[in-house]
């Protein structure tokens, strides 16, 4: 059983930084693959950001890259995504999920987060 709860959404203009946080509980959480997803409305969830287990690999999306970075701190079981530079596009619900390796495709995820909200305003 892996409980997350992900946090730090909210309304920015664009051009402005949020840093959102997955609160992970239940197994160990460095044995886990922290990835995030994003779903704008009448989109797809998409993958954005992965990270291995202890920090070993990063991945991201092409549309994130050199704007988001991906982060875990395994001692206090929590993962995060600063994203810099946001643009409107970047508007979507971002999901923290876990899975046994960085995993882009959303139907082998295990765990999900409930999502938190993430608005940009032109």
């Amino acid at each position: 059983q892996v409980q997350l709860v992900e946090s730090g959404g909210g309304l920015v203009q664009a051009g402005d930084s949020l840093s959102l946080s997955c609160a992970a509980s239940g197994r160990t959480f460095d044995q886990y693959a922290i990835n995030w997803f994003r779903q704008a409305p009448g989109k797809e969830r998409e993958f954005i950001a992965g990270i291995g287990w202890y920090g070993d690999s990063i991945k991201y999306a092409d549309s994130v890259k050199g704007r988001f970075t991906i982060s875990r701190d395994d001692a206090k079981s929590t993962a995060y995504l600063q994203m810099n530079s946001l643009k409107a596009e970047d508007t979507a619900v971002y999901y923290c999920a876990v899975a046994r390796e960085i995993m882009e495709v959303p139907g082998y995820i295990h765990y999900w987060g409930q999502g938190t909200q993430v608005t940009v305003s032109l």
